[in-house]
């Protein structure tokens, strides 16, 4: 048997810029998602996907010869089908050694937390079929290839495309504010890719992208919690400009007395907030009960 684990993520900077050479800050999450694979007399790749409660959300057989799923309709096996052709393609030899498997997949965080499902998805079947993730990532989903960093690294990283090419390093995050951050779930998942039709859309200059990378660089050196909470108020104002949304601060919270700032595609998944344990019964109050602790979302 063969097993892979790949991390979750949560990107604190750079949403939607990052596509566009921005500096971004990621952090890896404690819940990710593992796959494993084992050789199987049955015919074919047999897969089921299991949540975070251990039950199957999917389940599919796909052909060897073609990588088609039997229920071609179905939006998801349509989409594993891609990944599993793309990989085929990068290393012919992947796949060749049986004439079936049976693989499941296993989540750790609920699939409507936006940690990256996808992105873990094809990090782990990246190193299955012993291929280039980030090439993988390219070849079928698409995206800056951020979540695909933070899959593979323990600690934050700060994460740029320098002409189309990855690059990263991976940081350490001194703040001793870290008790005063927390991660609040908009109880809906938000469509990533749609958000980034929508980014295409927009109007960027490169002084909105240099003073994003700045930020991302700044929290670095950032020692306490009212100079974070400037430079994220900051940040949610550049990117509310050029996406023409207004934060989800004064969508949702506007009274709110600390910092709120959106993480990834706006709208959904995860919001950062600051404050203490008392301040977040605000948003509980408002319906919002999924409440995670900084230090209990970072790997």
């Amino acid at each position: 048997m063969q097993k892979f684990h790949s991390n979750g993520k949560l990107l604190l900077t750079g949403e939607y810029v990052v596509l566009d050479g921005a500096t971004a800050l990621s952090i890896p999450t404690k819940h990710g998602q593992s796959l494993e694979v084992q050789f199987s007399t049955k015919n074919g790749i047999h897969w089921k996907s299991y949540d975070e409660k251990g039950l199957i959300w999917f389940e599919e057989v796909f052909n060897l010869n073609d990588l088609e799923g039997f229920n071609p309709e179905n939006t998801f096996s349509k989409t594993l089908s891609e990944i599993l052709i793309q990989a085929k393609k990068l290393n012919p030899y992947f796949l060749g050694d049986s004439k079936g498997f049976a693989v499941s997949t296993k989540l750790d965080f609920p699939r409507n937390w936006g940690l990256g499902s996808s992105s873990t998805l094809i990090n782990n079947i990246a190193q299955w079929a012993n291929v280039g993730a980030f090439e993988l990532l390219k070849n079928s989903f698409g995206g800056s290839g951020y979540d695909i960093a933070a899959a593979q690294n323990d600690s934050p990283i700060l994460y740029e495309l320098i002409n189309n090419n990855p690059k990263f390093r991976k940081i350490h995050l001194s703040w001793n504010f870290k008790d005063f951050i927390f991660f609040v779930h908009l109880n809906k998942k938000q469509d990533s890719k749609e958000g980034i039709a929508k980014y295409r859309n927009a109007s960027v200059d490169q002084k909105s992208i240099q003073r994003i990378s700045d930020i991302s660089n700044e929290l670095l050196m950032c020692y306490s919690l009212s100079d974070f909470e400037k430079l994220m108020d900051a940040h949610e104002e550049i990117i509310s400009e050029i996406i023409n949304l207004p934060t989800i601060k004064e969508q949702l919270f506007s009274d709110y007395p600390n910092t709120i700032k959106s993480l990834g595609a706006w709208g959904g998944d995860f919001v950062l907030a600051t404050g203490d344990t008392s301040n977040m019964d605000y948003f509980k109050r408002k319906g919002f009960k999924t409440i995670v602790p900084f230090k209990e979302m970072l790997l």
